[in-house]
């Protein structure tokens, strides 16, 4: 049996009529001449995919494919102006609509699993800066020296998969990004100290939205009851509160909790939440998860291209991080559908390496370590070469 190549396979993930579609309503082709948003796409997936760190890499290695392109959906591979030209002035929202479309299917895979018995979706919201330097990106100016983007992250623990991603310069505030977003009722929303703002906490209580968080050492606060603590847990405390600052109290009027947890190293963790009925070691253990959106950052910088760009404008670097979030998106589809235990680093570093290899990619994800079935008899030879010492 004959088969295409990883590569291509990859590709098949992405119906071309659905890409037309998003293709149609960004209106990304409007002044295309030849060179098509789906060559475009291809290129900077291949970036990704096989970590080209430049526009000279990516266009010479899709000429030294050029057998294959055809296959991809390429008629030849693309000049580096014209690729430039494309990140720079062609709209970033292609590549984001794309991440959403594919994102739906991951869901779809995932289903609603968690590791906790409650059935409240649970997201977690954080931020990470990229560093860029200021002369060459100089509209992402952060400080005299530095330049900045940041990625606003809403992860859904149902999968570890991204809910939702907002791009911005560096002078962009997480708590701002996170005031806009809307959550639905009954979500609990896991976040760290810095984004403590109690008049925001009264608008998500009053919508019915749950949250947990790091109380400050600062806070002012009033013990109104102690509940009792199941020994066993290291719960130190689960006590019910009351804000006591003036101006805090007229932001947040509710009673709020207070779960003390002391760790094996002796640390004493101070959990804040709005949630009454759960347990107090499951509030702790909500916190913990969050650790969660801290490990999807690390794993989307050291293995994707995503601190170095291929263009300057902010369009080309918008246009690179999406397509950077939509190749994290296939390899986690691709975790999900695979019998093996992948971790997310090794399927990028062997996808690498056999992306131009002709094998069955779904047979090569649940025994990556076989020895593939020889080609049919009919086929010739391959060439090889003797040497003669005479």
């Amino acid at each position: 049996m004959r088969f295409c190549s990883i590569m291509n396979q990859l590709l098949q993930v992405f119906p071309r009529n659905t890409f037309q579609e998003e293709v149609q309503k960004t209106k990304a082709e409007r002044h295309a001449r030849g060179f098509a948003s789906w060559d475009q796409f291809v290129a900077m997936l291949f970036c990704q995919l096989a970590d080209a760190q430049s526009l000279r890499e990516i266009t010479g290695g899709l000429a030294s494919c050029e057998g294959r392109l055809e296959q991809w959906g390429i008629i030849s591979p693309p000049k580096r102006s014209t690729l430039g030209y494309a990140n720079q002035h062609r709209p970033w929202e292609l590549f984001q609509n794309v991440f959403y479309r594919m994102l739906e299917r991951c869901r779809a895979e995932v289903g609603n699993k968690t590791e906790f018995r409650f059935k409240n979706p649970m997201l977690s919201i954080d931020s990470s800066v990229v560093t860029l330097c200021s002369e060459v990106f100089p509209w992402a100016s952060w400080s005299r020296q530095k330049g900045a983007v940041k990625l606003h992250l809403t992860l859904n623990h149902a999968g570890y998969l991204p809910e939702a991603l907002v791009i911005t310069t560096g002078t962009y505030s997480e708590l701002t990004i996170a005031r806009r977003q809307h959550y639905a009722k009954g979500t609990i929303l896991v976040m760290d100290r810095g984004f403590i703002h109690f008049g925001w906490f009264h608008r998500l209580n009053q919508s019915g939205v749950l949250f947990v968080t790091r109380i400050k050492n600062d806070t002012r606060y009033e013990v109104v009851e102690h509940r009792p603590v199941v020994a066993g847990k290291n719960i130190v405390s689960d006590d019910v509160i009351r804000l006591t600052s003036r101006r805090s109290r007229k932001s947040y009027p509710h009673l709020l909790r207070l779960v003390t947890l002391q760790t094996d190293t002796g640390e004493r963790l101070e959990f804040l939440t709005n949630h009454m009925t759960l347990a107090a070691s499951t509030i702790a253990d909500i916190y913990k998860d969050r650790w969660q959106i801290e490990i999807f950052f690390k794993l989307i910088k050291q293995n994707l291209r995503i601190k170095s760009f291929v263009g300057s404008s902010a369009n080309a670097v918008w246009t690179q991080i999406w397509t950077a979030m939509i190749a994290m998106l296939l390899i986690r589809f691709l975790q999900l559908k695979s019998k093996a235990a992948w971790s997310f680093s090794n399927l990028v570093y062997f996808l690498r390496m056999n992306l131009l290899v002709y094998r069955d990619l779904w047979q090569w994800l649940d025994n990556p370590f076989t020895t593939p079935p020889p080609p049919p008899p009919s086929d010739p030879p391959p060439f090889q070469i003797k040497f003669s010492w005479a």
